[in-house]
């Protein structure tokens, strides 16, 4: 039958991701990002927003350490609904307890899991920058950006459903305002002072996405700094699921911040020789 290699299938309201237990080191240093571009893609292979490699710690009092991957083979420094995920496998699978700690680029993240519901600790957010004024070929736009694990614009809107996500997306994300790394993009409304809504262009996977976990974050604060909003805000994604985000504002800036919602197993699979 030739050699097969188990995954999980798992779901982050909507941002789904391909989980490989790496800790014997099946896939190489190296291959990440080639394994990544091949099973993430959709109709051909298992399908997926990016995927997750659970790999040994390398830090004291630490239980894994992970490696994440977007579907376009780039390496990403964080990403909470799979941070989110990660969890729940980790715990799922015995490699750790409710509570841990485990080490990603962006640096160590804790997590809480309760039943499906996962609580992740997001690393603080920085490089706030209000009210730019981007030129594109739809028009210009005031924006706003902070980096919360990974760099986010967030753009407010009265009417998601009239916006059109991949061309001003595209052309915000790769905006000269943003190089060399490029930008995620947030488009979101404001429901109430607890509520929002958002819609997210997702770089790496270069397409929306039905949700972004950092990009919630993101949102969140920005909407709390621009417009009130209290937290925990409550942000409603475009899978249909809600996403609570928990921070404090202070002298220092914005701190203790969480992100919290489900992380749940769609299936679990084996991989055969003919797709490795």
């Amino acid at each position: 039958m030739g050699k097969k290699l188990s995954f999980y299938k798992m779901s982050g309201s909507g941002n789904d991701f391909i989980i490989i237990d790496n800790r014997s080191g099946l896939v190489g240093v190296n291959e990440g990002s080639a394994w990544a571009r091949r099973l993430c893609r959709r109709k051909v292979s298992v399908g997926a927003d990016g995927l997750i490699l659970i790999e040994p710690p390398t830090m004291p009092n630490t239980d894994f350490k992970w490696r994440f991957y977007n579907a376009d083979g780039s390496e990403a420094e964080m990403c909470g609904n799979g941070g989110r995920c990660a969890a729940r496998f980790a715990y799922v699978n015995l490699i750790a307890s409710p509570r841990m700690t485990f080490e990603t680029i962006a640096g160590l993240i804790r997590a809480e899991v309760t039943d499906h519901r996962v609580k992740l600790e997001m690393m603080p957010s920085r490089d706030l920058r209000m009210d730019i004024k981007v030129l594109t070929n739809q028009g210009e736009y005031v924006v706003h950006f902070i980096n919360t694990g990974v760099p986010h614009v967030v753009y407010f809107v009265s009417d998601l459903n009239k916006v059109n996500i991949l061309e001003l997306g595209r052309s915000i994300r790769f905006h000269a305002a943003f190089q060399p790394a490029g930008t995620n993009v947030n488009f979101v409304r404001i429901l109430d002072k607890e509520n929002i809504s958002i819609r997210t262009y997702e770089r790496g996977v270069e397409d929306e996405t039905l949700a972004c976990g950092t990009g919630s974050v993101a949102a969140a604060i920005i909407a709390s700094l621009k417009h009130g909003v209290v937290p925990p805000v409550h942000v409603q994604t475009r899978g249909g699921e809600k996403l609570d985000v928990y921070f404090k504002s202070g002298p220092g800036g914005i701190n203790n911040v969480f992100l919290e919602g489900e992380a749940k197993i769609v299936y679990e699979g084996l991989l055969r020789e003919e797709e490795l």
